[in-house]
């Protein structure tokens, strides 16, 4: 079973197609989109080893070339060099812009690709075949693309719309869990932002669906990927809806700053604690009951996920600097902190003027 959701752009609009086996279908999936029968494909080590002989087998039975890169796993991958490298590589490979480039992996590979696409010869068109769950509900969806600096994280992009995502929902059988809980942590987000109906279902399919539980991991990736595509066709740009996708983003990426983007503390992860860091500081602020964080973070903690500052190993930078990181974010206008916040479960909004005093004061206590 394939479910389709449109991402309604105009003339650039596009499908996300969601379900099992896709990574076998993916020739006669991309094939209309061919000019010439050929494609490059750019990767991660990781995945060329669980499935790029797959992917490969699918696009030369519909008679495509296939020139394939694999860069190293990791989001370390995501920053300048690779950048760079995999923009020679496209060029040595010939790619016309009427050529395609495939995104085969998980967000890291989607967005390094993608902007890769975005600036070679000033726009290519290429395919998302999003590996992981984190991908597959996120970042694969709405044509944000970009590297890390070290500045921070994303903060180097470009939009560039896929022509088609593939989201195949059986490579997430592969995944280690902590990879997949990570994932995991978007999913939540979107029940949390604006599906109270969705979070309750997760509280009580969430054990089966990281347990492998097939329908659900299908009914989770597709009503994350309806959300992230309606908000995305209402504001491509984020001008103002799009930016509720950040919930949780504000203190995740300060974190993953804070952490050097290694394994200490990966995306997903990041993102369920800034959620829960979220509703607290909704909570502090009167915005919502003190029942909605407690019961975030018993969800995110039924769920095996770390939920706390505490549960990051190694040390932190103190609250004033962690507060210094996120004034370095791209949600920051005119030096202002802004955050998503709740007035409930399924109630997210966007507020610009947070006190800074009062964030410190909730960071000073969750690094206790």
């Amino acid at each position: 079973m394939t479910n389709i959701v449109p991402v309604e752009l105009g003339e650039r609009s596009y499908e996300v197609r969601i379900g099992p086996g896709l990574i076998d279908r993916a020739g006669a999936e991309i094939a209309p989109l061919l000019r010439r029968k050929r494609v490059a494909v750019v990767t991660d080590e990781t995945v060329a080893g669980l499935h790029l002989a797959r992917l490969t087998v699918a696009l030369e039975a519909e008679g495509i070339a296939v020139a394939a890169l694999a860069l190293p796993p990791g989001e370390a991958t995501k920053g300048w060099p690779q950048l760079a490298r995999t923009a020679e590589w496209l060029l040595e490979q010939k790619v016309e812009r009427r050529d395609v480039v495939v995104a085969f992996g998980g967000g890291v590979i989607g967005d390094l690709v993608g902007f890769a696409a975005a600036v070679l010869r000033r726009g290519v068109r290429f395919v998302q075949v999003p590996t992981t769950l984190l991908a597959q509900v996120d970042s694969s969806v709405g044509g944000k693309t970009g590297i890390n600096t070290a500045q921070g994280k994303n903060l180097v992009g470009a939009f560039h719309q896929p022509s088609l995502v593939l989201a195949d929902t059986g490579a997430l059988d592969t995944l280690a869990a902590r990879d997949f809980l990570s994932g995991y942590g978007e999913v939540v987000k979107y029940g949390l932002l604006g599906d109270a109906g969705f979070f309750d279902w997760l509280e009580g399919a969430g054990p089966a669906l990281a347990a492998g539980d097939a329908a659900a991991r299908l009914r989770a990736v597709t009503r994350s990927v309806e959300m992230k595509a309606g908000i995305v066709a209402r504001d491509e740009t984020e001008e103002g809806e799009r930016a509720l996708l950040n919930l949780g983003h504000t203190f995740c990426h300060a974190l993953e700053k804070a952490t050097g983007y290694s394994d200490r503390l990966l995306h997903g992860e990041g993102v369920a604690i800034g959620c829960a860091l979220a509703f607290e500081l909704s909570s502090r602020l009167g915005l919502c009951s003190q029942e909605d964080p407690s019961r975030v973070r018993a969800h995110l903690r039924a769920m095996g996920m770390k939920v706390d500052m505490s549960d990051i190993p190694g040390d932190l930078p103190g609250a004033e600097a962690l507060l210094a990181l996120m004034a370095q974010d791209k949600k920051v206008i005119d030096g202002r902190l802004r955050f998503i916040l709740a007035r409930g479960i399924g109630q997210a909004f966007v507020a610009e003027d947070v006190p800074g005093d009062r964030v410190l004061r909730l960071l000073t206590d969750a690094r206790r």
